[in-house]
C-alpha cells in the first residue's frame, strides 16, 4: 500500500461518493433523527467488513473496522444532519425539502467518510488497530456527538485475544466554500470558540406611555443593558484571551401607546478558552441586575449552555498538518493564526480523547474564496472535486496514526 495507491483508490471511487452526495443532498433532515439519511448511508456500508451500531438516543451510526493485527483505535467523525433554510442554489440535485438544506456540506463529510471506510476496508489486514467510524447527527445545535458518547460510543471492546483497543487519536474534517480546493487548514490549541445562548428578561411595571413616570419602563433599561454588555467585554476580558457578546434580538411591547412591563434580549457569547466563558457568564449576569436594580427593575438573566471550546491537542495537529503535507505538498496546508469563532460539537469528543478538527477548501470553479456565499448560506455549493482529498485525508489519518506509512 502507497500513497498513491490510496489517492488511486479515493478517485476510483469518485463516482460512488458523488452519488451519496447528491442523494443525501436531495433528503436533506434537521436534528437528531435522520432515518431517511441512516438509510441511505447504511445501504453505501452494505458489505463492508464493519460492526454496527445504531444508536438508541439519535440517528448516530458507529461502524468499527478491525484490522488484521493488533493495536489501538482511531477515531473518524462525519457528521449528517442539514441547516433549517429554504435552498437556492439552482442545483440539479437541490434540496426537495422545503426549509431545509445541507448548507454546511455534512452530505460531503458523510459521503467522504463512507468512501473512507471502503478503502480502509480493502486494506484490513494490514491495519495493526481499529478504525472507529462516527457518523454523527445533530450537530447543527443539537448536540449529537454529546448523546452517541453518552451512549458509549468510546467504549471500543477489547479484541478477539483479550487485548485492550482504546480510542487514542479522533479526526474530522470540515468543508468550506471559503477555503480553495485542495487546501486544507488547522491549527493546535483552540480552533473554534464556544457558544452559549443568554436569555435576559428585564421585569419593570407597565402602564399609559404618555405617563412613563407612573411605570417602570423596561425598555430603556434593556437598552442600557445591551450598551453595557458591550463595555464589559472592552473594560473586564482579557484581549489576549477574547470574547464575543452579540445581541440578535430585543422583544417588548405591543403597540406603540404602552408601556410593556417586560422587555427581553436575547443574544450570544463566544469565547476560546473555558476561562473566559466563566467570566462572561458571571458578568453578563451581574451588569444586568445591577443595572436593573438601578433603576427600580429586576433582570433574569438566563445562560443556556452550548458547544464547549473546540480545542485540537498541540502535539495531534502538528501531525494532522504534517500528515496534510505528505497527501497535498506543503504549499497546499496553513495554519490558522486565529480560532474560528464559529462553533463544532466534535468539541465533545475532543475533551475525551486528544485529536484534531481540519478544514478543507472546496470553493467551485468558478468561484473566488474570498467572496463566494459561505457555510450557512442559501446560496452555497461546494466544489466535489475536493471530495477525494478529504476522502485521502480520512484514510491517511488512521493509517499514520496507527503506525502505517503508505
Amino acid at each position: 500500500m502507497t500513497l498513491e495507491t490510496l489517492r488511486d483508490e479515493s478517485l476510483d471511487l469518485q463516482g460512488e461518493t458523488v452519488a451519496l452526495r447528491r442523494s443525501l443532498h436531495e433528503r436533506p433532515e434537521l436534528g437528531n433523527e435522520l432515518p431517511i439519511t441512516r438509510d441511505l448511508l447504511l445501504e453505501s456500508l452494505e458489505g463492508l467488513p464493519l460492526d454496527l451500531t445504531l444508536h438508541q438516543t439519535t440517528s448516530g451510526v458507529s461502524a468499527l473496522l478491525t484490522g488484521g493485527k493488533p493495536g489501538p483505535t482511531v477515531l473518524l467523525r462525519g457528521d449528517m444532519d442539514a441547516l433549517p433554510l429554504n435552498e437556492d442554489t439552482g442545483l440539479d440535485f437541490s434540496s426537495r425539502t422545503d426549509g431545509c438544506m445541507h448548507a454546511c456540506g455534512h452530505d460531503t463529510h458523510t459521503s467522504m467518510l463512507s468512501t473512507a471506510a471502503k478503502v480502509l476496508s480493502a486494506h484490513r489486514d494490514e491495519i495493526p488497530g481499529r478504525v472507529l467510524f462516527m457518523f454523527q447527527p445533530g450537530e447543527e445545535g443539537h448536540h449529537g456527538a454529546k448523546f452517541m458518547l453518552e451512549e458509549g460510543l468510546l467504549d471500543v471492546p477489547a479484541l478477539a485475544d483479550g487485548t485492550d483497543s482504546p480510542v487514542t487519536g479522533a479526526f474530522a474534517l470540515h468543508i468550506t466554500s471559503t477555503l480553495a480546493t485542495g487546501m486544507v487548514a488547522t491549527r493546535g490549541g483552540a480552533c473554534m470558540a464556544s457558544a452559549d445562548r443568554f436569555l435576559i428578561r428585564v421585569h419593570g411595571a407597565g402602564g399609559h406611555a404618555s405617563e412613563p413616570f407612573r411605570t417602570v419602563d423596561p425598555v430603556p433599561i434593556a437598552c442600557e443593558i445591551v450598551l453595557a454588555l458591550q463595555t464589559m467585554i472592552t473594560r473586564r476580558i482579557d484581549v489576549f484571551d477574547p470574547a464575543v457578546v452579540t445581541v440578535g434580538r430585543i422583544h417588548a411591547g405591543t403597540t406603540n401607546n404602552i408601556i410593556s412591563p417586560l422587555a427581553e434580549i436575547e443574544g450570544t457569547i463566544r469565547t476560546v478558552s473555558e476561562t473566559t466563558r466563566a467570566q462572561v457568564h458571571d458578568n453578563l449576569k451581574r451588569v444586568a441586575q445591577s443595572i436593573a436594580e438601578a433603576h427600580g427593575a429586576t433582570a433574569e438573566p438566563e445562560i443556556i449552555f452550548g458547544y464547549p471550546v473546540t480545542s485540537n491537542d498541540d502535539q495531534f495537529a502538528e501531525f494532522t498538518l504534517d500528515t496534510a503535507k505528505q497527501v497535498l505538498g506543503a504549499d497546499n496546508v496553513r495554519r490558522f493564526p486565529n480560532p474560528i469563532m464559529g462553533a463544532e460539537d466534535f468539541s465533545y469528543v475532543l475533551n475525551e480523547v486528544p485529536g484534531t478538527m481540519m478544514f478543507l477548501g472546496g470553493t467551485p470553479p468558478e468561484r473566488d474564496a474570498r467572496t463566494a456565499p459561505a457555510n450557512h448560506s442559501n446560496l452555497v455549493t461546494f466544489d466535489e472535486t475536493a471530495m477525494p482529498v478529504g476522502v485521502e485525508l480520512y484514510a491517511q489519518m488512521a493509517l499514520r496514526h496507527l503506525g502505517v506509512t503508505a
